[in-house]
């Protein structure tokens, strides 16, 4: 009896496990977003913040587009200096495509010096960043879209003339090496997009440092 219970007892814990680690990756909006940020589906309210090369920078400033890839970074984070080739080899390949990137950068200076706007010229000249890489002093926009992660991604998508958030969470599975990747979460959903599909995972669990 004691025998058949302990084998229940790990059945049951094994099966919750499988569902756990399916939500993370599910259409069930699995999220380690911030409560009060943008949700699928909703519109985006724009934004103007001061770019490495001295200018502002708002998503107006781009009519063409389609939509854009947010993404959430920092100077700091080995997590994101992980993903700062990926984030450019996205930005090449899907800007032509009607969806740049454009980085920003919340974590606050005075907790880590690392992230100042000075270093962050510095960061963006030394990688040649093709993007541009914005400076959210206040966090303003950060905590209008939820983000807690760096890198956190956005997706959006220019629906009549509205901005709409599609996706949201990490690139892809791997973080470690871009070349054991199994899934590319983020370019799968901008694939969806531009063959008028429905993107299969809208969300997914960012994995990086916690924006302070």
């Amino acid at each position: 009896m004691k025998t058949f219970v302990t084998l229940s007892i790990v059945a049951l814990l094994l099966l919750v496990s499988v569902i756990s680690f399916g939500d993370i990756f599910s259409n069930r909006s699995y999220s380690n977003a911030l409560k009060g940020g943008y949700k699928i589906g909703e519109q985006v309210t724009d934004f103007n913040l001061l770019n490495v090369d001295g200018n502002y920078v708002s998503l107006a400033d781009y009519p063409a587009a389609k939509g854009f890839i947010i993404v959430f970074t920092t100077n700091h984070c080995p997590y994101a200096k992980a993903y700062e080739a990926r984030i450019a080899n996205l930005d090449k390949k899907y800007k032509l495509q009607g969806y740049p990137v454009i980085a920003i950068n919340a974590n606050s200076p005075d907790i880590i010096a690392e992230n100042n706007f000075t270093n962050m010229k510095v960061r963006a000249q030394q990688k040649a960043f093709t993007y541009p890489y914005l400076f959210d002093k206040n966090q303003e926009v950060c905590k209008a879209f939820g983000a807690s992660k760096t890198p956190h991604t956005y997706l959006l998508c220019k629906e009549n003339k509205k901005l709409v958030v599609k996706y949201i969470g990490a690139i892809d599975d791997n973080y470690k090496d871009a070349k054991q990747v199994q899934q590319k979460f983020l370019e799968e959903a901008i694939q969806a997009l531009l063959h008028g599909e429905e993107i299969a995972i809208k969300t997914t669990k960012a994995i990086g440092c916690s924006i302070k």
